[in-house]
């Protein structure tokens, strides 16, 4: 769970869904016999089933931790950056805004090798665009050769967490201010979708 001021919390799913969109590279923690396991993969969320869709090098040691059924964290991280004292209008100790998303789900493995196939046109597509410059196709011959190498898997969401600490405590001049900061410390790309989190908050 996640240290949680009120003022910095989120339920709003799909908000939370507009940052996995926006930053689709998750942290996977998971653990055996009390030993911690985490990777960063590129997760998809799927509109229709609700679920996240991800998959793991088989030869990595952490998915023997994931077992149908299993409980793992997903962690997505969104836009974050130093806030200044000297930025606010009123008198301030320095901070750290960002914004953050935890999920907790269970797993379920994905064997057959035409499903897995398919996630993997299906990420491709998502991460590609909406100007894609590369097509990945079920029948490409490098599949076959891939697909005995990689996990598919989908995690159904049973718990959401988001957190958004972007000083909603302070004054509006300074909750602006912040804002500003935030925004010009991030990627351009990502501007437009920092106006929207904000306008939602």
């Amino acid at each position: 769970m996640m240290y949680p001021p009120p003022h910095h919390q989120s339920s709003d799913i799909q908000k939370m869904i507009a940052v996995i969109k926006q930053y689709p590279l998750g942290t996977i923690l998971s653990a055996k016999q009390s030993v911690p396991y985490a990777t960063h993969l590129p997760v998809i969320y799927n509109e229709e089933t609700g679920k996240l869709v991800a998959h793991i090098d088989k030869s990595n040691p952490q998915l023997e931790t994931l077992i149908n059924g299993n409980e793992v964290t997903l962690i997505f991280n969104g836009p974050d950056t130093y806030i200044s004292p000297a930025i606010y209008s009123t008198s301030q100790l320095p901070t750290w805004n960002y914004i953050r998303v935890h999920i907790t789900g269970k797993i379920s493995l994905i064997h057959d090798p035409e499903a897995a196939k398919q996630t993997l046109v299906d990420m491709t597509q998502f991460l590609e665009g909406k100007d894609q410059k590369f097509v990945l196709k079920k029948d490409d011959p490098r599949m076959d050769r891939l697909i005995d190498y990689i996990q598919a898997f989908e995690i159904e969401p049973v718990h959401w967490e988001g957190k958004f600490k972007l000083s909603q405590d302070k004054n509006p001049t300074d909750y602006h201010l912040a804002k500003n900061e935030l925004i010009k410390n991030s990627r351009e790309e990502d501007n437009a979708f920092i106006e929207r989190i904000y306008k939602n908050l």
